[in-house]
C-alpha cells in the first residue's frame, strides 16, 4: 500500500491528485478498514468511506455548497467528522474546523472570519450557533436528532453521488482552514492546499510498513501500534490507575503534539509503555502549530536528551 503510495506521490508532480483521491492510488484495500468507530463498533471500509463522501459532495453541492465556499465542523473525533472533510474535498470546497468547547462568541468569530455557508456539529451544541444563524442566514446541520430548522446529516450521506458538477481542481487550491490559536495575536486562518496536505502524508512514510494497517479491533479492542495523543491524554495516561489492567504491548510509537511535554511527565508515560517510542511533534518554540499543515518530524526521547 505505501510502496504504491510513494511512487503515486513522485509520478503527481506530474499528475495532480487532489487529497480525496489519494487513497485510490493504493491497490487492493478497497474492502480493508478505514475508519473504526470506538463508540459503536461500526467499521468502514475505504470503499464506504469513497463513496460515501462523494454522496456528502453530492448532498452539498444540492444544498447549495460552491466550489471556494468554506464549511465549518465542530464535532468530537467521529466518522462524520472525515466523511463531511472528504465530501467537501470533492466538491471543491475548504473546511475549517473549531472546538465544540469554543464559547458562542468565538464560534461566531471563528465563522464570521471563515466566511462559513455552512455549520456541521451535534445537537447539544447548536445553542451556540443558533443566534449566528439566524442573523447571517448560515446553515446549521447536525449529525444526530436535529433541531427544528436543522438539516441533518442524512441530508447528504442519502444524496446521489451520480448527481454533482464536474470538479476543476488545482494542486494550490485550499481544502482546508484551520486556525491559529491567537498566541501572539488575534487568530488566523492558515491556508492548507490539496498539495499541502498530501506531501504532510507522503513524508511520514519510509516504504513498505504493514504495521500502520489498522485490524480488527483497538489496542484493547484493535491493537493500536501507534498512538498520536495531546499532552492532556498524556496527562491522563500518566494518572490511570487502569492501564495495567490490559495488554497494550502492541503500543510501538506515542506522539504528543501541541504542547510541550514536562520531563516529569515523560518519564512517568515511559514508565508505562516501556516497549515504546515517545515523541514530541515540536517546531522552535515547542509546540505544533496549524500553519505547518503537518506533523513536522517527531523528537523522540533520546533527541531530548543530547
Amino acid at each position: 500500500m505505501f510502496s504504491a503510495l510513494l511512487s503515486q506521490t513522485s509520478s503527481s508532480r506530474k499528475t495532480f491528485l487532489s487529497i480525496h483521491t489519494f487513497s485510490k492510488t493504493c491497490p487492493n484495500i478497497h474492502q480493508k478498514p478505514c475508519l473504526i468507530n470506538g463508540a459503536n463498533g461500526d467499521v468502514y471500509t475505504y470503499a464506504d468511506v469513497e463513496l460515501t463522501a462523494r454522496r456528502v459532495a453530492s448532498g452539498l453541492n444540492k444544498i447549495g455548497i460552491q466550489q471556494g465556499d468554506v464549511i465549518m465542523l465542530f464535532l468530537p473525533s467521529s466518522p462524520e467528522f472525515v466523511l463531511a472533510f472528504l465530501g467537501a474535498s470533492h466538491r471543491g470546497a475548504i473546511t475549517t474546523a473549531a472546538n465544540p468547547f469554543s464559547t458562542p462568541a468565538e464560534l461566531a468569530k471563528h465563522a464570521k472570519a471563515s466566511k462559513a455557508k455552512l455549520l456541521i456539529t451535534q445537537a447539544c451544541y447548536y445553542e451556540k450557533v443558533k443566534d449566528f444563524s439566524q442573523e447571517n442566514g448560515v446553515k446549521i446541520m447536525c449529525v444526530d436528532s436535529a433541531p427544528d430548522g436543522c438539516l441533518h446529516f442524512s441530508d447528504l450521506t442519502q444524496a446521489d453521488e451520480n448527481v454533482m458538477p464536474q470538479v476543476d481542481l488545482h494542486p494550490d487550491d485550499v481544502v482546508a482552514l484551520p486556525y491559529s490559536s491567537g498566541t501572539t495575536g488575534l487568530p488566523k486562518g492558515v491556508m492548507l492546499t490539496h498539495k499541502g496536505l498530501i506531501t504532510s502524508v507522503a513524508q511520514q512514510v519510509d516504504g513498505e510498513n504493514p504495521n500502520l494497517y489498522f485490524h480488527s479491533e483497538d489496542v484493547i479492542l484493535t491493537r493500536v501500534s501507534i498512538a498520536p495523543v495531546v499532552p492532556p491524554v498524556m496527562l491522563a495516561i500518566a494518572k490511570s490507575a487502569d492501564l495495567d489492567k490490559h495488554d497494550l504491548s502492541s503500543v510501538r510509537m506515542l506522539k504528543s503534539g501541541g504542547a510541550p511535554l514536562g520531563k516529569e511527565l515523560e518519564d512517568t508515560v515511559r514508565a508505562k509503555f516501556p516497549q515504546a517510542r515517545l515523541g514530541q511533534h515540536l517546531l522552535y518554540d515547542g509546540k505544533g502549530i496549524p500553519s505547518g499543515g503537518d506533523q513536522r518530524k517527531p523528537i523522540f526521547e533520546k533527541e531530548l536528551e543530547t
